[in-house]
């Protein structure tokens, strides 16, 4: 696209109700932010433990700038692989119960780096139609077939592997699908990956530190012992950790060949040091404060007891991303509209991010927010169905 014709390509995608604007956050992130210059409840993070401004984590960061300093100064393979990195690999590791893990600067870096690293343009990527879209570049990046299966169907998925001639398959999947909410079938995902000598890929950005025992994530769901060779497991940092970065977990080959070969891990700085101290203090209160997932669970339940008898429904979700669909993309900014005059915040999702028709508020649940938060959410949303 020439510089010409930027202006009425963004005019055109205000008319159909797709131009994206940033806002300015003037607080910490939590429950209640001020954005804009005004103050607001919000439901529109991902801070799911409400672990983003705590405390012990800001503590554990403010000491390690006096031990490492703030940036790391160089790539990993040269002088910037800090001791707090390396320790803080092997919690991570330890934490999901898998022998190594890799550090990496985003979660998005880090299907970049590991999708390519492994297949290349004889291979074929198996994806869920719902990943993010990290994953799909990942895939286009490696110059690889790139197949994308109907939503959790395995019967589709399990005919396409057999069919498939592919040298290397790889099956990448959301675990906890971002837009929807919904989980992917993972024990069924990892049985076929292993009949069809596939490895399997799981992204678990919006499960690690909500789901399974002490929040350790999806694979504290399942019954992997010892670890599957095939299986490489990926979580966010940014998210219910509340720091910041991504690590890639699996055989220690795994992690070995990734720090030789994912261009993502290689060429770039390593992160600050004071970010892995945060990861290893913010691991802590995830496994010894089960009170935050309890409530999660609590609010989940009175937000979708809440909602009977409104016009718009939420999406099937246990988790703590609960989708409202809306349908049309005007009428969704118009309740996020009507939500924010009341000082509620909450994002309307439109296509291209989720598909034509299915436009939404992304409502999220955080561990900070209260019973009288969701309440007065409700309420507004009453008020809004009444207009």
């Amino acid at each position: 696209m020439l510089p010409d014709q930027l202006s009425s390509a963004l005019a055109e995608l205000d008319a159909q109700g797709l131009r994206r604007r940033r806002s300015v956050l003037d607080s910490p992130q939590g429950a209640r932010v001020s954005l804009d210059g005004r103050e607001f409840l919000s439901f529109s993070s991902n801070d799911y433990l409400g672990l983003a401004s705590h405390p012990a984590i800001a503590a554990a960061a403010r000491g390690a700038i006096d031990a490492a300093g703030v940036g790391a100064g160089a790539a990993h393979l040269l002088t910037g692989h800090h001791r707090l990195h390396h320790d803080l690999e092997r919690q991570l590791a330890g934490f999901v119960g898998l022998p190594a893990a890799l550090l990496f600067s985003t979660g998005y870096m880090a299907n970049l780096g590991v999708i390519t690293a492994l297949v290349d343009r004889h291979g074929e990527v198996f994806e869920d139609r719902l990943n993010h879209a990290s994953l799909v570049d990942a895939a286009v990046l490696s110059r690889a077939r790139l197949t994308r299966y109907p939503h959790r169907d395995l019967v589709w998925l399990d005919r396409k592997l057999a069919e498939s001639r592919a040298p290397v398959k790889l099956i990448a999947t959301d675990t906890v699908f971002s837009m929807d909410g919904d989980l992917a079938p993972v024990s069924e995902l990892l049985e076929l990956a292993g009949r069809h000598g596939a490895w399997l890929y799981l992204d678990d950005a919006h499960g690690f530190g909500v789901l399974g025992e002490e929040g350790r994530g999806v694979l504290s769901t399942l019954p992997l012992a010892p670890c599957p060779l095939n299986l490489i497991y990926l979580a966010t940092l940014g998210k219910a950790a509340g720091v910041a970065g991504a690590y890639v977990a699996g055989s220690e080959y795994l992690v070995e060949w990734l720090v030789n070969r994912a261009r993502t891990y290689i060429y770039t700085t390593a992160q600050p040091p004071l970010l892995a101290a945060a990861v290893a203090a913010s691991l802590r209160l995830i496994a010894g404060e089960p009170w935050r997932r309890e409530r999660l669970a609590a609010l989940i339940d009175r937000l979708r007891a809440g909602v009977v008898g409104l016009p718009w429904q939420l999406m099937s979700s246990d988790t703590p991303i609960q989708p409202l669909l809306v349908g049309g993309n005007v009428e969704a900014l118009r309740l996020a509209e009507g939500l924010k005059r009341r000082g509620i915040l909450i994002p309307a999702i439109r296509p291209p991010t989720v598909p034509a028709g299915t436009a939404r508020l992304r409502i999220s649940l955080s561990a900070a927010h209260t019973e009288d938060d969701v309440d007065a959410l409700l309420a507004a949303l009453r008020e809004l169905a009444h207009d």
